[in-house]
């Protein structure tokens, strides 16, 4: 499973940074012909992401989380 996230976010940040290459490109009419762009990212930049998404997933889940998808409130109308 940690590797399957990996590969998302690795998906998401290759697509990140082709769409601001894909801006500039169009932008200052320049442009790159057969040649391919590599980026390196960092894996402690995405170990971080990866610890981040679990700790989100996992509060997510919780009973208090799943309160506050519910929309409950309080008596005076507060949300929970």
């Amino acid at each position: 499973m940690n590797d399957e996230i990996r590969d998302q976010i690795n998906d998401i940040i290759e697509g990140e940074i082709q769409n601001g290459i894909n801006e500039y490109i169009e932008q200052e009419g320049k442009g790159f012909k057969g040649e391919e762009l590599i980026a390196n990212v960092s894996t402690d930049a995405v170990d971080k992401l990866i610890k981040e998404y679990k700790k989100i997933k996992k509060s997510r889940k919780s009973n208090l989380g799943q309160v506050k998808k519910m929309g409950l409130v309080d008596k005076n109308g507060k949300p929970l």
